[in-house]
């Protein structure tokens, strides 16, 4: 399961507006459009107790009305409790955490202590910058102390390519970090301490075999900053956000888009992660992956076409639901195929 638990800019909490004019000035009003907006950010359950209450031949007084709706909201569980539940009532064997920065989310320790005291398997999507950064001082050893497997991005052994696709002073804020985690037993082997790389192309090409390009990772790094780590996985770009942009702007999208539909592989197809894992965004919805979360493109009950929810998952099951494609898919298609886990079969 992959859980964003870092939210890319907004209060990590979910909103109800509500918009009353002068007309509205009387409680029965307001409590019934408070319970309306409440109903449509959090579920129909909240405050369906209080409209039974209010709408009964002699409705009680307010204060009871109220008690009843506040009572509601305290049981509303948050995404990350969530988590926590659907991994202990699931069996859920592993927790990716990503997002960019997961690390920066105020619940990620209590999340992974959580977890690993369940016997879950964590990993952390780290961008090894991180580490350098004020108030994360402890961050290597409390992963290290945990158990935690650490992925960690770096596009290039190339000092030059790495600062311009990432920034000046990338490329050395993450071969100090590097250096960090080997001290503390990260990327040797018999270590139990897994530490993996990931590699994405700089442009508008298919990522070259895992394989040899690994052998090159570790050679040089090796050779040249005493750098060892246990695996390399090479993922293509997708289509979308930025890169999609970038291609855009450049006039490369549709050139992109045909190169990887021209190698698509019927073969990747059974391995692809959209069978087997599910994304969790910051506020709990499911997608089937974390491509389609960038999007938009939630995992939807086929019934009703609502969004699917953390919560659904503590009492329904989502194997066999459709999985919702797009034109992207192919990046995960192409080639060697890629996923979370690299190259497809590697």
């Amino acid at each position: 399961m992959r859980s964003n638990p870092q939210p890319p800019t907004p209060n990590p909490q979910r909103v109800a507006w509500l918009s009353l004019d002068a007309g509205d000035n009387d409680p029965a009003v307001f409590l019934r459009y408070l319970i309306a907006a409440l109903q449509r950010a959090l579920g129909g359950a909240v405050g369906a107790i209080a409209l039974v209450l209010m709408e009964s031949p002699q409705p009680p007084a307010h204060s009871l009305v109220l008690t009843a709706l506040i009572n509601d909201l305290a049981d509303v569980p948050q995404p990350v409790a969530l988590v926590l539940d659907v991994l202990r009532t699931r069996s859920v064997g592993t927790l990716d955490l990503t997002g960019g920065a997961p690390e920066l989310n105020p619940h990620f320790r209590d999340l992974v202590r959580a977890a690993r005291a369940l016997g879950v398997r964590v990993i952390d999507r780290c961008n090894l910058t991180i580490l350098s950064e004020p108030g994360q001082a402890g961050l290597a050893d409390f992963l290290a102390g945990q158990g935690v497997e650490v992925t960690a991005s770096l596009p290039c052994y190339s000092p030059a390519n790495v600062d311009r696709q990432r920034g000046k002073g990338v490329f050395d804020k993450s071969i100090a970090a590097l250096q960090r985690l080997n001290a503390l037993g990260y990327g040797h082997e018999g270590s139990g301490r897994v530490l993996n790389l990931i590699y994405n192309p700089l442009g508008a090409v298919l990522p070259p075999a895992q394989a040899a390009l690994e052998a090159d990772y570790k050679r040089e790094l090796g050779v040249h900053f005493g750098i060892v780590f246990n695996r390399l996985y090479a993922l293509a770009n997708m289509p979308i956000q930025r890169f999609g942009s970038m291609l855009i702007s450049k006039g490369l999208f549709n050139g992109y888009l045909r190169l990887l539909k021209d190698n698509h592989r019927d073969a990747n197809l059974a391995q692809l992660m959209c069978r087997s894992l599910i994304s969790v965004d910051w506020l709990g919805r499911l997608h089937d992956c974390d491509f389609n979360q960038q999007l938009d493109l939630p995992l939807v009950d086929g019934a009703s076409g609502e969004a699917r929810h953390l919560r659904d998952l503590l009492h329904a099951d989502v194997d066999g639901a459709p999985i919702r494609v797009a034109e992207h898919c192919y990046g995960c298609t192409a080639g060697n195929g890629s996923s979370c886990g690299g190259a497809l079969g590697a």
